[in-house]
């Protein structure tokens, strides 16, 4: 693929993963050839925490991360024009990436003041007051002599008012302006930082004003300062979109490797954090199994080594057993070389990512490695304290809900009243995919282009498995052709209630549109034009309200459990709002008696595909060559109706009237 024209980087990006944003890349610094995506260990002094440098390029660190604050301060710029800058003072041979300072200054929110000239902050050496402007920000860094400058910016809390990210974007802005002046011809590369807090118009404002400065690369800033791990990973993606594609893009200070890989998936090439070395104090080590604490007693007589996938020095070299005596009688030996395995574990992923997006593998890894790094301290479970028989109670029911434990440890909803448990035989997650994703084509009809919506209802919200289904298949989408509508519809909410309060055990529900749609009652993807809304209590009563649909999933309980939404009555009024158009029902349901009812309320009914030992229904409303490619239940079918004793549609008594016209369905008479 070509270069970027106008960055000093050279920057040239090799492939873009298939189903994915994230890409692989490389450019050259002042120092070395970089490979993306790579991670940046923070050495905020010149110095990477209790590590030595050597063993930080034996490790394969790229670039480290320096800090223009805490290096103005000391050993200040005049130490470095004098030895000759930054490499020369650590005798690092590969790129430094210096911070502008400005995240340091949002950090001393009582000893700093903001005005148009800069920021003034109070010296935590002598007390002195230094105003840190744009030109001294980068006046600083050239003089350390780092690879890749970071202009100055203004970083608020994600979670300020919208009035207070405007003006810290547009201040920004300016400065970001004065930063490229001041660096003049200097050979040093720039990056500008879009902010704008958690509001997508700021976002979309921020990055439009940055990106249209000639920076070298852009950085996302502004985010894992307050916001949730959700709402990081949707803006971050949200902000890619408008980041130029022949240039790096940095999201900074973050984080876990699991943060790592979703922004990679996002579309983001460059990362920073202390996590890696500073944790490590308190005995975290990340490995390929998940996270793992150092300092529990599980530890005290493991002979295993850290990770045995991992071939770093302490993992070649030292047990678990002696980590955990290191680091429980506090010797800083411990901090060192789990901190040190911890860079090469960072380092090792992002290869292992470059790997797959190049080879085009990437969405099997993200999957694979996701399942792997949720996982924390496998090898020896945190098993939680029995609680007495009378605190279970409220935590495991709610109203007429209660949670049943399948065998492999997931969570099912049962109904008290009825003794029914949703989804007791199948994986309810692969079954909603299978018969609620796949089945009605929803990912093609969403790329389909029309000018129409394409409206789902979601007949029996339950525990939100069939919504989520298509939620997440669609937000996996790079686009939508269409705007989806999704209606979920509901009279008994603590279903959805007891399965958010177990995340654990209904996975799932890991997203922020449950919570919010029970709270707000609607909930709007920031990821695709997908709209969430909740229509609450009676179906039948609220159905008129609802647009027609083009897919219904209807998922109601059994007949035993809800019987009135599946009676004659209920399918003619379902059948009368949605006749003017071709709409098409799917459920779990094969009973003869539901696909009588389905045929005496006018439906046409074709097999649905089946689920482990169950087969399922599909109903429509007309039928052409393009409305299904199931099968229509034909004579077979009408045979074994006729010697059946569930003839009767349900909710009716036995008629001949009512036979005939199953009898004479159109669908039987060609």
């Amino acid at each position: 693929m070509a270069s970027s024209s106008s960055s000093r980087l050279n920057f040239t990006l090799e492939a873009v993963a298939t189903g994915s944003r994230a890409r692989a890349a490389r450019f050259r610094t002042l120092h070395n050839e970089v490979l993306t995506p790579l991670f940046m260990p923070v050495g905020t002094r010149a110095t990477v925490r209790n590590q030595r440098l050597e063993a930080m390029d034996a490790l394969g660190s790229q670039i480290l991360l320096a800090n223009t604050y805490h290096l103005h301060l000391s050993p200040g710029p005049e130490v470095f024009k004098k030895i000759g800058g930054i490499h020369k003072f650590m005798k690092w041979p590969k790129s430094v990436l210096t911070d502008s300072g400005g995240f340091q200054i949002f950090s001393l929110p009582k000893s700093r003041q903001m005005t148009e000239e800069g920021a003034s902050f109070k010296s935590y050496l002598n007390g002195d007051m230094i105003l840190l402007s744009p030109e001294r920000s980068i006046e600083t860094q050239m003089a350390i002599g780092s690879d890749i400058m970071m202009v100055l910016d203004q970083c608020v809390p994600s979670t300020v008012d919208h009035t207070t990210a405007r003006l810290a974007v547009e201040l920004s802005a300016r400065w970001a302006k004065r930063s490229l002046v001041a660096r003049g011809d200097s050979p040093q590369s720039m990056f500008g930082i879009i902010q704008g807090a958690c509001f997508e118009d700021l976002r979309k404002m921020s990055a439009e004003l940055t990106t249209a400065i000639d920076f070298d690369g852009f950085a996302i800033g502004g985010l894992a300062v307050g916001e949730t791990k959700s709402e990081r990973e949707d803006f971050c993606e949200y902000t890619t979109q408008f980041m130029p594609a022949d240039k790096p893009r940095y999201l900074m200070g973050v984080g876990t490797p699991i943060d790592l890989l979703e922004a990679v998936h996002r579309g983001v090439d460059m990362f920073d954090c202390i996590i890696p070395t500073a944790l490590a104090s308190q005995g975290v080590a990340y490995t390929s199994s998940g996270r793992i604490r150092l300092t529990r007693g599980a530890y005290k007589n493991s002979e295993a080594a850290l990770d045995p996938e991992c071939d770093c020095h302490t993992c070649q070299h030292y047990s678990r057993a002696y980590l955990h005596h290191l680091i429980k009688t506090k010797e800083p030996l411990g901090t060192s070389l789990i901190g040190e395995h911890n860079v090469a574990f960072y380092h090792g992923f992002m290869r292992r990512i470059r790997e797959s997006i190049l080879d085009d593998t990437f969405m099997s890894f993200y999957h694979e490695w996701r399942e792997r790094l949720a996982g924390q301290d496998e090898d020896h479970p945190i098993t939680p304290p029995k609680a007495k028989a009378k605190s279970k109670v409220p935590a495991m029911e709610l109203g007429n809900y209660e949670v049943h434990i399948a065998p492999d440890g997931s969570g099912r909803i049962r109904q008290k009243s009825s003794g029914e448990v949703m989804h007791s035989v199948n994986d309810p997650v692969e079954e909603a995919r299978q018969l609620y994703v796949e089945q009605p084509r929803l990912v093609e009809r969403a790329c389909e282009l029309s000018e129409e919506p394409l409206v789902i209802w979601d007949v029996g919200l339950g525990a939100g498995y069939n919504a989520m289904a298509a939620i997440h298949a669609l937000e996996s989408l790079d686009t939508l052709a269409r705007p989806v509508e999704i209606i979920s519809f509901e009279n008994d909410m603590d279903s959805l209630r007891l399965a958010l309060a177990h995340p654990k055990r209904f996975a799932h529900l890991r997203h922020a549109g449950p919570r919010t749609l029970i709270a707000e009652r609607e909930w709007q993807s920031r990821k695709a034009p997908i709209h969430w809304r909740l229509l609450e209590g009676d179906f039948l009563a609220q159905m008129p309200v609802a647009p027609v649909p083009e897919v219904v999933f209807y998922d109601p309980f059994s007949a035993k459990a809800d019987g009135e939404l599946w009676t004659l009555p209920a399918f003619r009024k379902l059948f009368a709002h949605c006749q003017a158009k071709t709409v098409q029902i799917f459920t779990y349901s094969a009973s003869t008696a539901v696909r009588s009812t389905f045929l005496a309320a006018g439906f046409w009914v074709a097999e649905g595909r089946g689920t482990g030992p169950k087969s399922t229904t599909i109903a429509l409303t007309k039928v052409s060559k393009s409305s299904t490619s199931a099968k229509l239940l034909g004579s077979e079918w009408l045979e074994r109706w006729q010697r059946s004793h569930a003839r009767a549609p349900l909710g009716c008594e036995p008629s001949a009237e009512l036979e005939t016209s199953i009898r004479e369905h159109a669908q039987f008479r060609s």
